[in-house]
């Protein structure tokens, strides 16, 4: 079946006269990010040539897409809402609470079991809503939106920071915190300010051991991860041309690594061939109707440096495979330096398990050629070394992936197939021995490695290359095994080599039909009853958080003053915390518990200035609380970077956390404390960082004049009697203002929607 196509035929229709409107406007060529953010202005705002990273926008996406894990305290933020339904086509995905361990089958039985009151709550609110419900072993959420709901010259927001995979199919898909999709499914305009644009060429064509993977790998190693902040990603030439859209759809998921807002292509002939292969050739074929207005104008794409704000070019003929890592994915290194960099940085070299799969790389053309590195690598009697992990990335790819034979050769090498579900990639991974801290290293497919983010063990050194490359190093067993290059030792005790890897862009035997797990809306919404149990410690209807009371901010202590990266999965680590994502009381207890204090270098130990001792940073927080205090989070760049959890802001809202103060912030991280009514304020000077002292008490002033870049007074009062005034800046606009005096952005939405 083809979802939306009314809808999506509509805005085919009426794109050109949208588009002729701006041209009038702006007066001069247009890229394809423009021309699709330009035709999906909020209805009744008027074109206006729009300042890069600077003007906040409102702009009406076609779709809301939700990964159970968000969609939990999402769709709680929703049913206060007073809607009946989404204003938009919206789909919820269970593939974050799936826990790997022992294999598809028993895996699946387990997680049935045990989130049975999580997938019935989902369930039970899509049909009341009439969102569209993926049952659990559907797959993860980004495939199934590439093999679904996504289509060029689209927008779409999902609460996933890799929702951008979509741009594989050319549409403007970016990552939101569970308030922005509130905000769409009422039917609210959806701010972002107006992105910056990077421009990326790409000449001459992929060959032998390289793949679109290794592209993106390289980008990372450019831009590093908070480079594309702030900006879309334009990936255009005849190298684009010749990449599969699934190995664009790989680019752009992983686009999420280097801060970006999204990366997307402009629409071409591997997009109409996967459109069709999908079952959707009408949509490839309304595509094609207004084929120019999906692309970048020809001016652009001749000569690029005018019209991008940053502009690359990479030479696919000469790319070579990458490995970054560890413990961040924009440390690149190209696979003929990594012996020397191994030795140079003391990092493990034998590999203990390879993982292949996920969202980001687990399409028929990514399995079919790290299938064929198998098929070469039996063929001169290698075995596998290292452990073999793979996980599908929806039912559709494992049902032809088996029946095509790729299953059964990664099983003859020792290969384990996972369920169709995010698993090791977001920590949902029960490995054997992890409790234990050994030094170790993995190589994945995924997209992020951050230190526990694979198997909750901060000593494993997580690795991220292509599919091919992953599947020959855990044959060989080593890190430092370059395949275009090294010869193995087989079991004739001959020196060998694995041949170059071959795949299909498309399976040749089609996709096929089968039960996909898809749960169509019942259509009988108001006699639909919400499952929660009362007592629940997994689900917990939500309390509006209370308004701004109209005073500063004083005397607030310091909660924790964190050094060096703190991501979102320090701030509210997945993991095992994933049980407690549908209840906000549950899950705060995990608030910064993986963040370094600066003043010990410990994590979740730090100083509770009511009692003086040291205690975790959630007790800690609600001692505050209880004691009707608030407090205030210091943090130093790219606070927030990772993925778009919504906790990460909610915890600490529900905590009484009133600012966070960092050097800078992550995109979507600053957002979403904004919506919940928390203060994200960056200082005016970064070196007023090292005046934050252990036992500071903060004061916010000013508030009742917050404006739009106005700076904002912080006074601080250390311990030994003296003081210091800085200065701090913010990013609100005066609608957003408008959440913060509300006490939250759901709070307006109610008031909205009640009157």
């Amino acid at each position: 079946m083809i979802f939306d196509i009314e809808m999506i035929g509509s805005f085919y229709r009426e794109m050109p006269s949208k588009l002729a409107e701006v041209r009038k406007k702006l007066q001069r060529p247009l890229t394809v990010s423009e021309k699709i953010l330009y035709t999906h202005l909020y209805p009744g705002n008027a074109v206006n040539s729009f300042t890069r990273g600077s003007d906040y926008v409102d702009f009406a996406p076609d779709r809301v897409a939700m990964q159970d894990a968000t969609a939990q305290m999402a769709l709680l933020q929703f049913m206060m809402a007073g809607k009946d339904q989404t204003a938009v086509p919206s789909s919820v995905h269970c593939d974050h609470l799936i826990m790997a361990k022992a294999g598809a089958e028993a895996d699946m039985k387990t997680a049935s079991a045990g989130n049975k009151e999580v997938y019935d709550f989902l369930s039970t609110v899509c049909n009341k809503y009439k969102i569209g419900f993926w049952n659990p072993g559907a797959g993860i959420i980004h495939q199934i939106v590439l093999e679904n709901y996504a289509f060029p010259g689209g927008m779409m927001i999902g609460t996933d920071s890799h929702t951008p995979n979509a741009g594989g199919l050319g549409m403007v898909a970016i990552g939101v915190g569970g308030a922005d999709a509130v905000d769409v499914m009422t039917g609210m305009a959806w701010e972002l300010k107006m992105p910056r644009l990077i421009g990326i060429k790409l000449t001459g064509k992929l060959s032998g051991w390289a793949s679109p993977k290794d592209i993106i790998l390289k980008v990372a190693g450019m831009l590093t991860v908070s480079g594309g902040t702030g900006c879309i990603v334009e990936y255009f030439g005849e190298g684009a041309e010749s990449l599969s859209a699934t190995g664009k759809g790989t680019i752009c998921n992983m686009g999420a690594e280097i801060g970006a807002t999204c990366s997307l292509f402009g629409y071409d002939e591997a997009m109409a061939r996967y459109l069709t292969a999908t079952g959707r050739k009408e949509v490839a074929e309304l595509a094609l109707g207004i084929g120019e207005h999906l692309r970048s104008d020809i001016e652009v794409l001749t000569e690029p440096e005018k019209y991008y704000d940053q502009y690359f070019e990479i030479n696919l003929s000469e790319l070579e495979p990458y490995i970054n890592g560890p413990f961040t994915p924009d440390l690149a290194t190209p696979i003929s330096k990594m012996k020397e960099a191994a030795e140079k940085n003391g990092w493990p070299v034998n590999i203990e398990v390879g993982l292949i799969g996920s969202c980001t790389n687990s399409s028929y053309e990514d399995i079919s050629r790290a299938a064929s590195v198998v098929k070469n690598a039996l063929a001169v009697n290698l075995s596998a070394k290292a452990e073999f992990k793979i996980t599908p990335g929806s039912e559709q790819i494992k049902h032809i992936t088996e029946r095509d034979g790729y299953l059964k050769l990664f099983e003859e090498i020792g290969g384990e197939v996972f369920a169709n579900a995010c698993g090791p990639c977001i920590g949902q991974w029960d490995r054997k021995g992890a409790d234990k801290n050994p030094v170790n290293s993995v190589i994945h497919s995924f997209n992020r490695n951050f230190a526990k983010r694979t198997d909750g063990n901060p000593n494993t050194n997580a690795f991220v290359a292509s599919p091919e490359i992953v599947t020959a190093i855990a044959i060989a067993g080593k890190l430092t095994f370059n395949p275009l290059t090294d010869t193995l030792i087989n079991k004739n005790g001959e020196a060998v080599r694995i041949a170059e890897p071959s795949g299909y862009e498309l399976p040749p035997n089609g996709f096929g039909k089968i039960d996909n797990g898809y749960q169509k809306p019942s259509g009988e919404g108001r006699n639909v009853d919400i499952a929660i149990a009362p007592g629940s410690d997994r689900l917990q209807p939500l309390a509006p958080f209370n308004e701004w009371d109209g005073r500063d901010y004083n005397d607030l202590p310091l909660l924790i003053k964190a050094k060096g990266k703190c991501t979102t999965d320090h701030i509210s680590m997945a993991g095992v915390w994933l049980k407690y994502r549908g209840h906000l009381e549950n899950i705060s207890n995990n608030y910064m518990i993986g963040a370094i204090n600066s003043f010990n270098g410990k994590a979740n130990e730090i100083l509770n200035q009511l009692s003086g001792g040291y205690a975790a940073v959630p007790a800690v927080a609600r001692a505050y609380k209880s004691a009707g205090m608030g407090s205030v989070v210091v943090g130093e760049e790219n606070f927030g970077e990772g993925s778009s959890r919504e906790h990460a802001a909610m915890e600490p809202r529900y905590l009484n956390v009133k600012a966070v103060l960092v050097k800078s912030f992550a995109r979507i991280h600053e957002t979403n404390l904004k919506k919940q009514g928390i203060l994200p304020l960056t200082f005016s000077d970064k070196g007023d960082y090292d005046k934050i002292m252990e036992k500071d008490r903060i004061s916010i002033a000013g508030l009742n004049e917050l404006a739009p870049g106005k700076p904002v007074r912080i006074i601080i009062k250390h311990a030994d009697g003296t003081s210091a005034e800085i200065l701090a800046k913010h990013t609100y606009n005066e609608s957003q203002i408008d959440w913060f005096r509300a006490g939250s952005a759901l709070n307006l939405i109610r008031k909205s929607n009640a009157k």
